[in-house]
């Protein structure tokens, strides 16, 4: 499966964007014109697709992200569907999984979830 073999990149990845979260995004609080902020996207994406595709999303996301877009709500797509989830308990599930015309999924986070 291609999402194992670039565990490390992934796990290095994701560690670079906590860092941002919790450090950097203080500097320009409130200026991200989209929900999910641009670094929470890109979180996402590179906890649920391939690298490329995150990439590639979270790029055209930053892009994106300036005055001549209206910004507004922009949720992160699922490429594949990899895992069925083995209990359905509401604490359980970190993402909901909103299917869209094109046969991907959105990704909306949980709130309740305690993981």
């Amino acid at each position: 499966m291609i999402l194992k073999k670039f565990f490390p990149v992934r796990k290095l990845l994701l560690k670079l964007l906590w860092l941002y979260q919790k450090f950097f995004t203080l500097i320009g609080y409130g200026s991200c014109r989209y929900y999910p902020t641009c670094s929470e996207y890109a979180r996402i994406n590179f906890e649920n697709n391939s690298l490329l595709s995150a990439f590639y999303n979270s790029l055209i996301r930053i892009l994106r992200c300036n005055q001549l877009f209206d910004g507004g709500i922009d949720y992160p797509l699922l490429d594949k569907l990899h895992l069925q989830p083995s209990k359905l308990e509401l604490d359980s599930i970190k993402y909901w999984l909103v299917p869209n015309e094109k046969n991907r999924y959105y990704i909306i986070k949980n709130f309740s979830y305690k993981g």
